[in-house]
């Protein structure tokens, strides 16, 4: 990895994620009984920043990189724990003190940190000493220059009534009969999600994210939604459209570029009858026109893009029928374009042995 890898990265960027759900739950809020996450007013779904990023910080454990924030708890104390288990020398406080730079030795192991930043409030009195250490040395938060906001879906969704409650049949160990349980299980039948999303340039010197860091999520964000999403109510969710503009032009950026995404109503069925990605074509023509006025008016370095062949777009003035064309309309238009091969590029994001 060159140095050039390694150094904060200084172009801002913009992503827009779009991924959808079918016959699943694809973000329940345990204040409301774990349903869907649903604006009464509008009936469009909701998922939340947070839902994704857990998404991203599993992934990038699965892939070998170490992170801090998992899957163990909340308390003050379990986030003590989690800053030392990243540092494999240290056993006692006296071995922090061997330590250069603190903090930059746990950025560079914490990668979930280098994007979304942590709050790092551990215990107010300790009783072990080398928490007690840890809580002295550590600053008290790291602000993420990487920030999505909630996606909500393009189309008023409905839920699976006939799945609110499912039975589950099982076999007692006593005498062998069938029995059975009630099982809350409440689903939405389709949406389609543009996640928006930033990488703040100013805010990556922070926390030392790096070029190859910013690159990594070209492919992160895709594998995540295929990888992470395999649990019973949330399997059914895939990434349809990954677009990030990285921009030449210091603090620039179009800001809510997932706005200009919206569902061809000609084109797709009503949103009561939407159940897949079959029945769904999404019109594109004001995100590459954004992206063409952009890349015409010099702010534009390179739009980076992965498409699903499945999901059906149209293009005003373009023959294009699937997301995995957009990127050679762009270039068609003269927008410097990088077209992302998810499966032969990830691996040069992995961790060095």
């Amino acid at each position: 990895m060159s140095k050039t890898d390694t150094e904060p990265v200084t172009n801002r960027s913009e992503i827009v994620f779009v991924t959808d759900a079918q016959d699943c739950n694809p973000n329940g809020n345990p204040m409301g009984e774990n349903r869907p996450r649903i604006d009464q007013v509008t009936q469009q779904a909701a998922i939340t920043d947070v839902r994704l990023k857990r998404y991203l910080r599993d992934q990038l454990e699965s892939d070998g990189h170490p992170i801090f924030v998992k899957k163990t708890g909340d308390g003050a104390d379990v986030r003590a724990a989690l800053a030392i288990d990243l540092f494999e020398s240290v056993e006692s406080a006296d071995d922090l003190d061997d330590l250069d730079d603190i903090e930059s030795e746990f950025l560079e192991r914490a990668t979930d940190v280098r994007y979304f930043g942590a709050t790092l409030s551990f215990n107010k009195d300790p009783e072990d000493e080398l928490y007690q250490a840890v809580k002295d040395r550590f600053p008290s938060q790291f602000t993420g220059p990487v920030q999505f906001s909630p996606a909500r879906s393009l189309n008023a969704v409905e839920t699976n009534e006939e799945t609110s409650m499912l039975t589950s049949v099982i076999a007692t160990q006593d005498d062998k009969e069938q029995g059975g349980f009630g099982l809350d299980d409440h689903r939405i039948k389709y949406g389609i999600f543009p996640f928006h999303g930033l990488v703040d340039e100013h805010g990556a010197t922070d926390t030392a994210l790096s070029r190859v860091d910013v690159e990594r999520l070209d492919t992160l964000c895709w594998r995540a939604l295929k990888n992470q999403t395999i649990s019973r109510s949330k399997v059914g969710q895939e990434p349809r459209l990954y677009v990030r503009a990285e921009y030449a032009t210091d603090g620039y950026h179009v800001g809510d570029l997932h706005n200009d995404l919206v569902i061809d109503g000609e084109e797709s069925k009503p949103d009561g009858q939407l159940r897949s990605v079959r029945d769904v074509c999404l019109d594109v023509t004001g995100l590459v026109k954004t992206l063409e006025r952009v890349a015409n008016d010099g702010h534009l370095e390179t739009v980076h893009v992965a498409g699903s062949r499945r999901l059906r777009v149209t293009c005003g003035g373009c023959e294009i029928e699937t997301a995995d064309e957009i990127a050679s309309t762009l270039d068609e238009r003269g927008v410097p374009v990088h077209e992302i091969d998810i499966y032969g590029e990830f691996d040069r994001t992995l961790p060095s042995e």
